[in-house]
């Protein structure tokens, strides 16, 4: 057991010593620690929030979700911006870009915007928290809790590979959730906005069109020699597809099977 355990202690170590030096000096990146635990404390707002908010009066958070949406779409919209200029000035190849290890600036600004929308992903478990506050109970679908989950894990592109192949796909998910979080901030306005809001559904079909493109130009770079970790593609590929399965079903359930219904009744 102590061999196992110096062992294990040995690769953690490695683990945590094989990472960017540019990015690990920046907040949250150097260990997983912080995110597992803000991972596990996640888990248990999710299960725990809602029976605890059972007996409780659901929260009038309309002015937060206000500003919380319209700052999110602020941001988003800036990470979008950056990651157009960065790659731009940078030259990015779509087809294949190893991750430039530099301290040039062009390469630290790539980083820090890639930093910045990993810390976005975990602003946004905010998300769920409202859901419970307002007992939107049936919001928390698996769907959410696992999308929202997941996504702080971009830690480890931050930690090992901040950049390169891994811009495309952050700025397609900036522009979408610029695009989402307008959505949100105008339907937290007041019941009068939604006759403006009849573009909901075409949300989903933004978010999948985002996870086709991604597969898209990620088939592309395995079809080449790169510089670039096909371990980490194969591995974002699969992930993508189980969001493609999801975002799918949701779609169904919630828009044509609805219709259906409506037509036969």
């Amino acid at each position: 057991m102590a061999f196992v355990y110096l062992r294990l202690n040995s690769l953690y170590s490695e683990m945590l010593e094989n990472g960017d030096k540019r990015t690990d000096t920046w907040p949250l990146v150097y260990s997983p620690v912080p995110v597992a635990l803000i991972h596990l404390l996640y888990l248990c707002v999710v299960q725990f929030g809602p029976s605890l908010m059972r007996h409780c009066t659901c929260f009038d958070l309309r002015p937060l979700l206000i500003v919380y949406n319209f700052s999110m779409v602020g941001l988003c919209a800036y990470m979008c911006y950056e990651f157009l200029v960065t790659s731009w000035l940078s030259n990015y190849s779509l087809i294949c870009q190893p991750v430039d290890y530099s301290r040039s600036p062009l390469a630290m600004r790539m980083a820090s915007v890639c930093w910045w929308f990993f810390v976005s992903k975990i602003i946004e478990l905010s998300d769920t928290v409202f859901f419970i506050l307002r007992k939107k109970k049936s919001h928390l679908t698996f769907l959410h809790v696992y999308h929202h989950a997941s996504m702080i894990w971009w830690w480890a592109l931050i930690k090992y590979l901040p950049g390169g192949q891994t811009f495309f796909h952050a700025l397609l998910n900036t522009v979408v959730h610029t695009v989402m979080y307008t959505y949100y901030g105008l339907a937290a306005i007041g019941p009068h906005m939604e006759k403006y809001l009849w573009w909901k559904r075409y949300l989903t079909k933004l978010q999948l069109a985002q996870f086709m493109m991604y597969l898209v130009h990620t088939t592309c770079n395995l079809a080449t020699e790169c510089d670039y970790p096909n371990a980490v593609n194969i591995t974002g590929m699969v992930y993508v597809i189980t969001l493609v399965i999801l975002f799918s079903n949701f779609y169904y359930q919630s828009y044509l099977r609805k219709k259906t219904f409506k037509q036969s009744v």
